[in-house]
């Protein structure tokens, strides 16, 4: 190897230790702020979804519940789950324009701050198991082998988050309309997904076939069926989930690269 090749290897290792630190650093920043002179702390991750859980049973249960067995288990899946992608995907929409003094005054990699939003929504999923692990403790839903899959669901769930954060917080910098737009699709997107519903009420009612597709197609609907299928149905999730899973997480992915690339050198000009 040569000399040059050596010490490009040896700028970009350190360049990617740089962008590590600064990631910790980040994460550790936001999770000290969110929870600076809360009384429970991080007991609120906990708390949040087990309470927005008995909410929803108490109002959703007599409508869609009957036909899903142990309704509060499917619920607070879907819920955390889907939370994990609206939380993420909201704070990465402002990433850039909360960076906008640090960006004018150290030079830093700029995918940072999208990637940290979506690695600090993370973090607060994790919290939201063991709200999960009380429900199924509860329910007497005895955790099996195909919670292994876990790690890989959620890889795939965060490339899709990073994706779309990277393409939502480039497009704000220069389109704040996005910011107020990104607010209606999430709400559309929460009713388009079977978070408190499920699918099957859509075919016993004979919906039109092509809102039956789109919402198979949803990714949050594959998402949320893989995380279903491991917690709550104990099965390897079909190939068809598994497969649309890794579509859009390598799509979202991909066009959020592709658009972050385009215009983070015009981003200081903007924030």
């Amino acid at each position: 190897m040569s000399t040059k090749a050596k010490l490009g290897k040896s700028h970009a290792s350190s360049a990617l230790a740089k962008d590590i630190f600064i990631l910790k650093q980040l994460v550790s920043k936001d999770f000290k702020l969110k929870y600076r002179r809360s009384v429970l702390g991080v007991v609120w991750s906990v708390l949040n979804p087990l309470l927005m859980m008995v909410v929803m049973s108490i109002v959703f249960s007599y409508m869609f519940g009957g036909s899903v067995e142990n309704f509060p288990l499917y619920l607070i899946v879907g819920n955390v789950t889907f939370s994990l992608m609206s939380d993420s995907t909201n704070a990465a929409l402002w990433s850039i324009i909360d960076a906008a003094p640090l960006l004018k005054k150290v030079k830093v990699d700029r995918f940072v701050f999208p990637v940290q939003k979506v690695l600090f929504a993370l973090v607060n999923f994790a919290f939201s198991l063991i709200a999960v692990a009380f429900v199924m403790l509860w329910f007497r839903v005895v955790p099996t082998w195909h919670l292994v899959m876990l790690p890989v669901v959620l890889v795939l769930l965060m490339l899709f988050c990073i994706g779309i954060g990277l393409a939502i917080g480039s497009l704000a910098v220069f389109f704040r309309d996005i910011i107020h737009l990104w607010g209606v699709i999430i709400l559309a997107w929460t009713y388009l997904t079977p978070i408190f519903w499920d699918l099957q009420l859509l075919i016993d009612k004979a919906a039109p076939v092509w809102i039956i597709t789109l919402v198979k197609v949803n990714p949050m609907y594959n998402y949320i069926t893989f995380m279903r299928d491991i917690f709550l149905w104990q099965q390897v999730p079909s190939a068809t989930v598994f497969g649309l899973c890794c579509f859009w997480a390598v799509l979202a992915l991909v066009i959020g690269l592709l658009i972050f690339r385009k215009t983070e050198h015009k981003f200081i000009l903007y924030v």
